[in-house]
């Protein structure tokens, strides 16, 4: 007989580090999926909180062992992107591992004053301002400046931000300039619209900072859209920064901070190989040989790791309604939630994620397509990232289906329009947090309730 759990047996090297099947029933980093389901319902968007920390631990550590490796003299810090997810358990989660914030946007920063007033932060955070800012967004900036945060680096966009900083800020004060990086071959455009050109980053220290004692540069930034990753294209783009920053530093001595943003992959298939030891290694292994050539001190290092912070600790979890049988070839499942509203990603930028059957590991498989609950013909999925087929348990009279998408913890809920009015009215599912007690028993509460209509009519106006 060809079960599904025989499928995905002889397909994956399985079970995982995440995942194992007891009993037909799937289970999440420990987590018995079927006694959430029972206890909640569906649809169901969770997030695994100890997975954050198990991240951003494991980062520190394969930065700090490539330091180590290459006897590398600057120091590693880690930022969290909050844009990825804004959730207060993110944050909370997230913080209790001694990292730092990098904010895009002028909200972020009444979000750092909730932190620091809950005592989450101190005026000591480093809280890297990136953005093509808003008036207010800078005048919040410069606020958080006055008010002592001093490790508050502005990131300037443009040549023209740092005139707002110098007239506003009362007290010295730190920044940093991003540099407009070159996109990948096949983007639409060459250079990125954000940061700074390289043939004028020289021009703008010397002309708005050097002779300034008010002002100081802190830190180059660098960002690569498509993030950190064992390509041509982005050894180049970092070889290329690295020079800019030896060149820049000849001049700067303040300068000793690298911010090399751009984050880690994260699993959105089983076959994943990424090796985040060899990155790092190589990174500081290039900065150091750089540092070296040009008898450059060698930087400090920043990151800034969104997804790969609170990605893989998240998943979706739905219902089967119905099978359809829409011609001889084409067998839909119908799902009790709508790709383009929950899952954004998979609809918009054809993201695929860890896709798996939550129950009924027993039964035999059969290709299928998955719908969603809107009307539009686009909210579908119906490939994976390692082939271009669905495969699921067939569903037998009288049993329920249940499915999980998993790894979707980041920019789903902002992209989607979190409590907001949602494509045909969808509602936003249910949202539960799973922890461990001290005695490494999984805890779970709700964090938030489906979204009600009552919501959503006082939103249209109704």
């Amino acid at each position: 007989m060809n079960r599904y759990i025989d499928l995905i047996q002889q397909t994956f090297d399985f079970p995982t580090k995440e995942f194992h099947v007891e009993n037909n029933e799937l289970f999440f980093n420990g987590v018995n999926l079927m006694e959430i389901i029972e206890t909640y319902g569906t649809p169901l968007k969770l997030t695994y909180l100890p997975k954050i920390s198990e991240s951003i631990q494991n980062a520190k550590s394969y930065f700090n062992n490539a330091i180590q490796t290459h006897d590398y003299h600057g120091k590693y810090t880690y930022c969290y992107c909050t844009k990825s997810s804004h959730f207060s358990f993110v944050l909370d989660e997230a913080l209790k591992n001694d990292i730092h914030i990098e904010t895009s946007s002028t909200f972020d920063i009444p979000l750092v004053r909730s932190l620091y007033a809950k005592g989450k932060i101190t005026k000591d955070t480093y809280i890297v301002c990136n953005g093509f800012k808003r008036e207010l967004y800078k005048k919040y900036i410069s606020e958080l400046l006055n008010d002592g945060f001093v490790n508050c680096i502005p990131i300037l966009d443009n040549l023209g931000e740092i005139d707002y900083y110098l007239e506003h800020v009362k007290v010295p004060f730190q920044v940093g300039i991003r540099i407009a990086a070159d996109e990948e071959p096949k983007f639409g455009f060459y250079t990125s619209r954000l940061g700074v050109r390289y043939n004028d980053i020289l021009s703008l220290y010397e002309e708005k900072i050097k002779n300034n004692p008010q002002v100081s540069l802190k830190m180059l930034h660098f960002f690569i859209n498509s993030g950190i990753k064992d390509t041509a294209y982005y050894w180049s783009e970092l070889t290329r920064f690295i020079q800019k920053y030896v060149d820049l530093k000849k001049i700067a001595p303040s300068l000793d901070t690298m911010d090399i943003g751009g984050g880690w992959p994260i699993k959105t298939n089983v076959f994943f190989d990424y090796d985040y030891q060899y990155m790092a290694d190589q990174i500081v292994k290039n900065i150091k040989w750089m540092c070296a050539k040009n008898n450059t001190t060698e930087p400090n290092i920043f990151t800034e790791f969104g997804s790969y912070t609170v990605g893989e600790s998240g998943a979706v979890l739905y219902s089967v309604l119905e099978e359809k049988l829409q011609n001889d070839k084409e067998l839909w499942y119908m799902i009790d939630g709508s790709f383009i509203t929950q899952l954004p990603d998979s609809w918009g930028l054809n993201q695929k994620y860890i896709m798996l059957a939550v129950n009924n590991w027993d039964e035999t498989y059969q290709g299928i397509s998955l719908g969603g609950l809107t009307c539009d013909s686009m909210d579908y999925y119906n490939s994976e990232a390692h082939q271009f087929n669905i495969y699921l348990p067939k569903i037998e009279p009288g049993r329920k289906q249940y499915i999980g998408f998993f790894h979707t913890g980041a920019y789903q809920e902002s992209l989607g329009g979190y409590g907001g009015i949602q494509h045909c009215l969808i509602p936003a599912p249910k949202h539960v947090l799973i922890d461990r007690d001290e005695n490494g028993n999984v805890t779970h509460k709700l964090f938030a309730k489906d979204q009600t209509e009552e919501s959503m009519l006082k939103v249209l106006g109704y």
